[in-house]
């Protein structure tokens, strides 16, 4: 009753990726395929191009109605973390603070990433929308102090938080690798 205990399906993050990761062209090499970096640097660039259009031609604070009474393109500036959190707080630093959480969370996306294996291309794909929303707002923190957020979705006075195409890539991304952990994809294959 020697048996080796059985690796689990992503490994214990926290202390080492699966043993069959190699074998199988999981960790980073997998992670790091043509179609997913291609896929992160698109988010990035049509992330920053949207985000310069809202900047040049729409001014800070005002409104374009999209969709009347649903959507609109708001331009507004988020000094805090996703969904407005810490948008208010007055923190001395606080840009430096938001840029070195979004540096925390692309290592963490990265070192998930090293433990997804070869078979598990919904999730490489959701880190890859994640990994591109992330270093597109990023950017503008390094750069501004700010992310610019201009998708307004509302319904009468409640208003969604406003978002950029980076923070829908995460959300979308986010979304793919829940559904490869609960295993959505591959029940709806058998």
């Amino acid at each position: 009753m020697n048996e080796e205990p059985k690796a689990l399906p992503h490994g214990d993050a926290l202390l080492q990726p699966p043993v069959t990761a190699v074998a199988e062209g999981a960790g980073l090499r997998a992670l790091l395929k043509p179609s997913l970096i291609v896929t992160a640097v698109a988010i990035v660039v049509f992330d920053q191009i949207t985000k310069a259009l809202v900047a040049a031609s729409l001014p800070l604070y005002e409104t374009i109605a999209v969709i009347p009474g649903f959507v609109d393109l708001t331009h507004v500036r988020n000094t805090g973390a996703a969904f407005g959190l810490l948008n208010t707080a007055d923190l001395p630093m606080k840009w430096l603070l938001m840029v070195a959480m979004a540096l925390v969370a692309i290592a963490a996306i990265a070192a998930y990433g090293a433990t997804l294996r070869a078979d598990e291309r919904v999730a490489r794909a959701g880190l890859a929308l994640v990994l591109g929303g992330a270093i597109g707002n990023l950017i503008d923190r390094a750069r501004q102090g700010y992310v610019l957020d201009f998708v307004d979705v509302y319904s009468g006075d409640w208003h969604f938080w406003a978002f950029n195409v980076a923070d829908a890539a995460i959300t979308v991304g986010a979304i793919l690798v829940i559904f490869d952990l609960l295993g959505v994809h591959k029940r709806a294959r058998e």
